[in-house]
């Protein structure tokens, strides 16, 4: 039964992610999801009795790898191989996160009206984490003194821009999806274009 519920549940948080995207927390119903989920109304509330604790687990299915992503970081001495890490699962949440990554985008785009403050308080001690390291690395040398701040909210936006303006790079790069291939060369141009302009130095 535990593998029943919890299949249940990624299929009601699949379905609520594309349509949170789609409309926004405010437009989307739980009747819609439930029909969309092809399930009755009253069995979603008995995986998630409200709209807004299914709202908290879309944000959460998006936001709790992206706090993991920093683990390399938090963790690792050496800044190649921590960049290099951080960069390659971001663009892995973009790719397989895509929907819950966009409805975390219009949640901060719209000021965070409904991100709960738990989660609100994890990101900002992980960009407090990341901000020290960035200063203790160039403080050691182990790269160029290029401004930290700068550089996370470039980290940000170069590796979710896959997922939240998907379409867009789709038009562009004129397929209907984007393929494995496609993350794989955005990961070496990325991690090639942060490790040089940030003058990263090879320690080991």
């Amino acid at each position: 039964m535990s593998r029943i519920r919890a299949k249940n549940q990624e299929k009601i948080i699949e379905v609520a992610s594309l349509l949170f995207a789609e409309k926004g927390y405010a437009a989307t119903t739980t009747a819609e999801i439930a029909l969309r989920a092809e399930i009755p109304k009253p069995n979603l509330y008995y995986y998630f009795s409200s709209k807004d604790k299914l709202y908290r687990a879309v944000l959460e299915s998006v936001t709790q790898p992206l706090l993991q992503a920093s683990l390399p970081i938090e963790q690792l001495e050496d800044p190649q191989e921590a960049l290099t890490q951080y960069i390659r699962t971001k663009l892995r949440i973009s790719r397989d996160h895509a929907a819950a990554s966009k409805t975390f985008a219009a949640e901060v785009m719209a000021g965070a009206p409904h991100l709960p403050s738990d989660i609100a308080e994890a990101l900002m001690d992980q960009s407090k984490m990341m901000l020290s390291k960035f200063d203790r690395w160039i403080g050691q040398g182990w790269m160029d003194p290029v401004p930290v701040k700068h550089l996370m909210f470039m980290l940000w936006s170069s590796t979710q821009t896959y997922a939240d303006f998907n379409w867009q790079i789709c038009q562009v790069s004129g397929k209907y999806a984007l393929e494995d291939d496609d993350f794989k060369d955005a990961e070496t141009f990325l991690v090639g274009l942060v490790l040089k302009g940030c003058g990263v130095k090879t320690l080991f």
